[in-house]
């Protein structure tokens, strides 16, 4: 008979505790989700709701990073952010918020210059998919890209275009 051999159970997933804040902002209330480490979900609110209204408040040093540079931003005295993010998603949506984070303030580019600088010229419609999937809005600046002749054609955070608009007008862009 031989010896039954025992396999050790793998070690404990520990991971820091998950923190969550909002911040009062000239767009409406602002929800950061994170941990120590990252901000991983930013949300401005929809109609005055967020999806995590009910959800008690508890910070962490990431969050209070980004709550100081997000209130530094709207008060025109920030112009990029370097709050830590973490940003899940497939390798291509990876690649454009990689490309998003490029777009310094008070610029623009169009889904297609997204595209093209991915080597995916024709991938205006991909692009747009991630553009909008960005977990981070504001962090990763999504509101800089707009389609064709400067025109907005949409934006998922907030109430929308109109919130693509205020950011637009913040940083001097023209827009149509």
């Amino acid at each position: 008979m031989s010896p039954r051999t025992t396999i050790p159970a793998p070690p404990a997933i520990t991971s820091a505790p998950l923190g969550h804040i909002i911040v009062d902002s000239p767009l409406g209330r602002i929800a950061i989700t994170g941990d120590d480490d990252a901000v991983d979900r930013l949300e401005i609110a929809r109609a005055g709701t967020l999806s995590t209204d009910a959800r008690e408040q508890q910070s962490t040093r990431a969050l209070d990073l980004a709550a100081r540079q997000l209130r530094e931003y709207f008060a025109g005295e920030r112009t990029e952010f370097d709050v830590p993010v973490r940003l899940p998603g497939t390798p291509f949506q990876q690649a454009v918020w990689q490309q998003l984070q490029r777009i310094p303030f008070g610029v623009v580019r169009g889904y297609g210059d997204l595209g093209r600088a991915l080597g995916h010229a024709t991938a205006g419609r991909a692009v747009g998919g991630a553009v909008g999937a960005n977990p981070v809005p504001l962090l990763v600046p999504c509101h800089r890209v707009l389609g064709a002749a400067g025109r907005i054609t949409g934006y998922s955070a907030g109430d929308g275009v109109v919130t693509k608009a205020w950011l637009l007008d913040h940083e001097g862009i023209p827009h149509r």
